[in-house]
């Protein structure tokens, strides 16, 4: 029942979300992304950053993160180049599931979980996405087609890489601002929840699924929901990492395709229609699978 009405509270604000777009189609997507990403994103990156002294275990999240990653992408890669002869399938199958939505549902579904003390966790977890989603995204999404360099500066420009870098600067340097102005940092980051959780709802309204790839479709959820967790799983059993941070990052790795998978397969017109299907597929089947992900976590590492 505790895990329902967690999951249930951040739904709460996705559901407004997509009531929101329902009512009044003239509420903008993009406006919000710009209100999100460049205004109050910073504030929730600054405040996870500095919720805890950061110490090597912290550190520990987000390399793992990237590791079973790595793993999984060389696998989905095999495969997808012996099922999938269109480059652009293929190119889909291999990259799709990776890239989470452990931004906009990964952190606020961590404190409905987890409670606070995972926010220094999540927001690492989040940066080390942004590099998956920039690198290896983009990447694999253009077919190569695309400029290593480019894609650095590309992550330089995102607001949350400098200000995470002032804020890990006054972390390990134990600068702490006045609580008054942390006070209002704190404010800028649950705005940015909501704001988050909000704005999925309007993208999942957008989505429609006209014709769904079944091939593709079988792929990215055996990638998502098979093979990530078996990895995740096999790689956490050879690492003495706390049994906390272990769940976290089992469930950050569940999250549901993010909708940077609809920017990027749009930009190098690589099929936007199929993947915005499976965006909405893994979604939905996100909603039954949490509840097993979490009862799998409570086994293992709780």
């Amino acid at each position: 029942m505790q895990i329902a009405l967690a999951i249930g509270s951040i739904y709460l604000f996705i559901l407004l979300g997509y009531v929101a777009k329902r009512l009044f189609r003239e509420l903008d997507e993009k406006s919000i992304t710009i209100m999100s990403v460049y205004f109050f994103q910073p504030f929730l990156t600054f405040w996870g950053l500095t919720s805890a002294n950061l110490q090597p275990t912290h550190w520990h999240s987000a390399l793992l993160y990237l590791l079973i990653v790595a793993l999984v992408l060389g696998a989905s890669v095999f495969f997808a180049r012996r099922v999938f002869s269109d480059p652009k399938e293929r190119s889909i199958a291999s990259i799709a599931g990776l890239v989470g939505n452990t931004g906009n549902l990964g952190i606020p579904l961590g404190i409905a979980l987890f409670g606070e003390a995972s926010v220094i966790y999540t927001t690492l977890i989040n940066l080390a996405n942004v590099f998956v989603v920039y690198i290896l995204g983009v990447y694999i999404y253009s077919r190569g087609a695309f400029s290593i360099k480019a894609s650095l500066l590309n992550i330089i420009k995102i607001p949350i890489i400098p200000v995470a870098v002032i804020a890990i600067a006054c972390n390990y340097l134990q600068i702490t601002l006045p609580k008054p102005l942390m006070q209002s940092v704190t404010y800028g980051a649950y705005t940015a929840i909501v704001f988050q959780l909000f704005l999925f709802g309007m993208y999942l309204y957008r989505v429609r699924i006209r014709s769904l790839n079944v091939r593709l479709a079988v792929a990215t959820v055996a990638q998502k929901f098979v093979l990530l967790p078996l990895m995740t799983v096999a790689v956490l059993w050879f690492f003495p990492v706390a049994g906390y941070v272990k769940a976290i990052l089992f469930i950050q790795l569940m999250m549901p395709l993010a909708v940077a998978n609809v920017n990027l397969s749009s930009l190098y017109d690589c099929k936007p229609e199929d993947v915005t299907a499976l965006v909405f597929l893994t979604s939905v089947l996100f909603l039954g699978f949490v509840f097993l992900a979490r009862l799998i976590v409570e086994q293992l590492y709780l």
